[in-house]
């Protein structure tokens, strides 16, 4: 099995001495190479380039961003001509997830242990024992994404903290817990929700003040804990969305607390949920942050979204 192995080197809880380790394990099993990411957007090529050479397996080591990146790079490759037959997930690399950010997200909603060692002996496990299972992915206009979207106050939140974190913070659960207060109270237009949330053959829903939409479950960590707006989220289903209509701050308060609850279930004349959904497209009355796999790409007041089934096969 021929698989290439694509390196964030900046990648927050893994060294050169365990990123060694790593190389040495997975050439016991397969033939390997190793290829590093130079800059924003590099792994989404380099994914890319592997596909196009036929490659049977792309390992990353890295965090959620770099995954989304090599995701992309898979899904928009074109598969060597030799690969023929079967579905285009069967025809495109397996993707094996080393996490080696800080909260890895997809690879824990995986089933993967958060730790980058106990993920690897995970890895190669399923890859002796042949085990892997087929996702689906969400897809933005043109860009796909794994985990999860956020339109609003989420998005403005990763961009709050990806600022502090070039000024030499270091991303921790306190860290997006100020940055989502500093948002709400500070950072919001709450009095005038400016979204609006269309869908083929139903009815649109106006005066949104902000969106989440997952494609598993939970949306994401904070620290150990799990935060989970649409618990019933699944990679094997359509989209789940949650909007929140108006931002007061007692509906708000009562909203986000479920996230954090054992049994989330968001309810409210406030609260708008929707499950399995395949296509929906939101639209703003004025720009909003947006955000793909907890990385942010700026305001937009306009984005599509559908859901892709059955789009890749990943190792776990």
């Amino acid at each position: 099995m021929r698989a290439v192995l694509l390196v964030n080197p900046k990648a927050t809880t893994t060294s050169e001495r365990s990123r060694d380790v790593l190389v040495r394990a997975l050439r016991s099993q397969v033939d390997l190479s190793v290829r590093y990411t130079r800059r924003r957007g590099h792994a989404t090529d380099l994914a890319r380039e592997a596909t196009e050479e036929g490659v049977d397996l792309v390992v990353t080591l890295g965090g959620d961003g770099t995954v989304n990146e090599v995701v992309n790079g898979l899904m928009t490759a074109e598969p060597p001509t030799i690969r023929t037959g079967g579905t285009r997930a069967e025809r495109l690399p397996a993707l094996a997830t080393v996490p080696g950010g800080s909260t890895n997200v997809f690879a824990r909603a995986l089933g993967l242990p958060r730790e980058w060692p106990e993920g690897t002996s995970m890895i190669l496990e399923g890859l002796r024992l042949g085990r892997s299972r087929t996702i689906g992915l969400g897809q933005a206009d043109e860009r796909y994404f794994t985990f999860c979207a956020g339109f609003g106050i989420d998005a403005a939140v990763i961009h709050r903290v990806e600022q502090a974190r070039r000024r030499g913070r270091v991303s921790t659960p306190a860290l997006y817990l100020r940055s989502a207060v500093s948002q709400y109270f500070v950072g919001s237009d709450r009095r005038h929700p400016a979204i609006r949330l269309e869908r083929p053959g139903e009815a649109a829903e106006d005066e949104l003040g902000t969106v989440i939409i997952q494609n598993t479950a939970p949306w994401t960590y904070l620290g150990e804990r799990e935060v989970n707006p649409n618990p019933e989220a699944s990679f094997d289903l359509g989209l789940d969305v949650l909007a929140m209509r108006q931002l007061r701050v007692a509906s708000t308060t009562r909203t986000v607390t479920e996230f954090f609850s054992r049994t989330p279930d968001p309810r409210g004349r406030q609260v708008l949920r929707l499950h399995d959904v395949g296509e929906f497209t939101l639209l703003a009355s004025r720009p909003q942050a947006f955000q793909l796999d907890g990385d942010y790409l700026g305001e937009r007041e306009k984005v599509r979204f559908a859901s892709i089934p059955a789009a890749l096969r990943v190792i776990c």
